[in-house]
């Protein structure tokens, strides 16, 4: 839980890019893939202070032995890095085609001290582009403490999707949408659209009981 803000489930779909929403890097950061030895800091990435990633680093090193171990080189030339003038990683994310058949957005994360720069934003706006059309539609999974990635994600065209059950996990669209209502810009929460699953994408996350997204 964060912010009092309960650790539920979200998922959502964008079918094809806004183009409207994409951004360049401003200036003095640069993209480039995590190397072998930085495996240990992109673990760390999704938590905001040491002692929450040493509680979760056991379920950090079982997803990547579950869904990236076998796929190492793959993981390696995917997974992206923002860094700063010193070549330090401030942002992560990369898209992976999970159940090898739908593409998913993964571990998108700004470290604190860099929001509100436009980091992350043109961090998805790379990590869309290089996307082929076939590619689409990109799906993802976040809670509703991610509201301001919920926005962003939003802006580049993803919508909530609302079907009840996302392979072994409850989908809590319903429990999340006023929690939403009540922490989002009223403009934001207004502009989030909501769709169904499309049957192949459903198909494919219950094709195996491991959460690959």
């Amino acid at each position: 839980m964060s912010e009092g803000i309960p650790d539920i489930n979200l998922f959502m779909m964008c079918t094809e890019l806004n183009p409207s929403a994409v951004r360049s890097l401003p200036t003095g950061f640069r993209i480039r893939k995590c190397r072998e030895a930085e495996l240990g800091i992109w673990m760390d990435f999704p938590f905001d202070n040491a002692g929450e990633a040493e509680k979760y680093r056991g379920f950090m090193s079982s997803f990547f032995q579950d869904v990236y171990s076998d796929k190492k080189e793959v993981f390696f030339d995917r997974c992206l890095f923002v860094c700063d003038t010193q070549d330090r990683p401030i942002a992560t994310c990369f898209a992976w085609k999970a159940y090898e058949k739908i593409t998913t957005i993964h571990w998108f994360k700004v470290l604190k001290q860099y929001e509100g720069f436009g980091i992350g934003r043109a961090l998805l706006s790379y990590v869309m582009q290089s996307l082929s059309m076939s590619e689409f539609p990109v799906f993802l999974h976040t809670q509703p403490s991610s509201y301001r990635a919920i926005k962003l994600y939003a802006d580049f065209g993803f919508e909530l999707l609302s079907d009840p059950v996302i392979g072994t996990r409850r989908n809590d669209l319903e429990r999340c949408l006023p929690i939403l209502q009540g922490i989002m810009p009223t403009d934001a929460f207004q502009a989030l659209k909501i769709t169904k699953a499309p049957r192949f994408f459903l198909e494919a996350v219950n094709s195996s009981s491991i959460e690959q997204f």
